[in-house]
């Protein structure tokens, strides 16, 4: 079955995971990798950065004009360790998508977030000694993510379409 790949990564996170997709799929049948772009292909592997619980205004646009299509949605979120919240954003992202599609699968991994991230917690954490901690622990925790087990869950979940 012909597919494509289409993903919106700002820290380069998401285009990991839709790079780890394409090397676990036949090449000759995808008929596109990349940014937003309309594209015929029945199955479609939609992946996306999360921004405040769900994706860009951009990729939520996109997403109301599917119709008729097979989608597997993959995402990273800087704030990891619970599926709970991952299931969350999913749920969020997944109101987008038309009912005539078919939501097949779906992954979310936890993703580093840029510096900048890290010092505005410094700062706030300076004002508010204490309360911050925890942003800046999973920060740090993130920083190593996506990792080997991250993709290696997400190859094995891809596995099942060829």
């Amino acid at each position: 079955m012909k597919y494509s790949i289409i993903y919106n990564s700002y820290t380069g996170n998401t285009k990991l995971l839709a790079q780890t997709i394409l090397n676990q799929l036949p090449k000759e049948d995808c008929e596109y990798f990349g940014t937003i772009h309309d594209t015929e292909s029945e199955l479609l592997f939609i992946g996306f950065c999360t921004d405040k619980g769900n994706c860009s205004e951009e990729l939520a646009t996109y997403l109301k004009t599917l119709k008729d299509r097979k989608i597997f949605l993959f995402g990273t979120a800087g704030f990891g360790g619970s599926q709970e919240y991952f299931d969350k954003i999913l749920d969020n992202v997944k109101k987008y998508i038309d009912e005539s599609n078919v939501i097949i699968e779906t992954y979310m991994c936890q993703g580093k977030m840029p510096m900048t991230v890290r010092q505005r917690y410094e700062q706030m954490a300076n004002s508010n000694p204490g309360k911050f901690d925890s942003l800046i622990v999973n920060f740090d925790n993130a920083l190593s993510h996506p990792n080997s087990q991250d993709l290696e869950k997400l190859s094995q979940l891809i596995k099942q379409f060829h």
